[in-house]
């Protein structure tokens, strides 16, 4: 657990363009159960809840680098319980991997799925708020910086973004949660590498200041992560 002081971006398996796609299901499976114990979609679920009741209407959220899209999911089925108008919230969910879009379209739910790279690739327009969860430790500072920009283009309103944050305490809570809660080899190495390539709460407010979002806010939040706010002023 030496360097953790240090951000070290660790390859991971996840990343790798020739991994198995029966292997990324796998991978996948056990990152929607690690989410769902960590319950990502509360994290994010209040402040898209309080926007839908200032503006007393629906919202529109799109949800980048989605995965196997189990956070947006999850956040669809908060809105079927919440009082109007977070009943009627409206989701989209995007992600570079073909692989990643087919397995959340295997579920049916009212989520649309597209493939994008949002690196690359400006993102679609006409969306309140704009999410992202556990995606931003893979990039470099550069990268991070330019998702975030990209993000505040597409966001009318807020950005929110869920992710790891690096210490040592939250290194060992991830690595035996990732032994508890799933078999796929590729999350057991992942989870761990993730924490050491993670931001801390600082770096990360520190990131989103290069990419222009004046006034963000960088929360801790149990377990083992931050939420990172910035809001359309």
């Amino acid at each position: 657990m030496t360097g953790l002081r240090v951000r070290q971006r660790v390859p991971e398996l996840m990343d790798d363009p020739a991994l198995d796609p029966a292997e990324h299901r796998r991978a996948l499976v056990g990152l929607a159960r690690l989410n769902r114990v960590s319950d990502s979609a509360g994290v994010l679920w209040p402040a898209i809840a309080g926007l839908a009741r200032e503006l007393k209407r629906p919202i529109r959220v799109l949800d980048v680098a989605t995965g196997s899209g189990d956070v947006p999911r999850k956040l669809l089925a908060r809105a079927t319980r919440a009082p109007a108008p977070a009943r009627a919230l409206e989701v989209a969910a995007c992600d570079v991997s073909p692989t990643a879009i087919q397995e959340a379209v295997r579920e049916p739910s009212g989520v649309r799925f597209f493939v994008h790279d949002a690196l690359h690739d400006r993102l679609p327009t006409g969306f309140d708020i704009v999410t992202c969860s556990l995606f931003l430790h893979h990039l470099s500072e550069d990268e991070a910086i330019g998702l975030l920009a990209n993000m505040e283009n597409a966001a009318g309103r807020m950005i929110l973004v869920n992710d790891l944050a690096r210490s040592r305490f939250n290194y060992c809570a991830v690595w035996l949660a990732c032994r508890l809660l799933t078999r796929s080899r590729v999350v057991r190495f992942d989870g761990p590498a993730s924490v050491r390539s993670a931001f801390t709460p600082q770096e990360a407010l520190a990131v989103a200041s290069r990419a222009g979002l004046a006034g963000a806010t960088v929360r801790s939040q149990f377990p083992s992560r931050f939420l990172l706010a910035w809001r359309r002023m």
